[in-house]
């Protein structure tokens, strides 16, 4: 069994214990959130994160890679390259804030 496929049996197995728990639970009155749908919340906040931040920085590695690759082929085309490279930066970088944003929005809810 390969790395990729333990890990997605751990995720399922985590999933599914946490709803099964959550859907055996009684709710708690006026709409509160029960001890079990708040700990889901908190781990698919810290799923969320987490899973952002290892795309955030994997991505943002392949593009120094390539752009210094690139650089280092044509070194005349250093300015023409490292603009777009810091534009892209950004826009992958945003894409974690996002995720953050929305990781707080389901912290608040418990």
């Amino acid at each position: 069994m390969n790395r990729k496929s333990i890990v997605l049996a751990l995720m399922v197995f985590m999933l599914l214990s946490v709803t099964s728990l959550a859907f055996a639970s009684e709710a708690v009155a006026e709409g509160g959130a029960s001890d079990v749908a708040a700990a889901a919340i908190a781990i698919g906040a810290g799923l969320a994160i987490a899973i952002a931040a290892a795309g955030g920085g994997v991505g943002q590695g392949r593009a120094i890679a390539s752009a210094m690759e690139g650089i280092a082929r044509n070194p005349g085309a250093a300015g023409k390259i490292m603009t777009p490279m810091i534009i892209g930066l950004a826009m992958i970088e945003s894409l974690v804030i996002y995720a953050l944003v929305i990781a707080l929005m389901l912290v608040g809810k418990i």
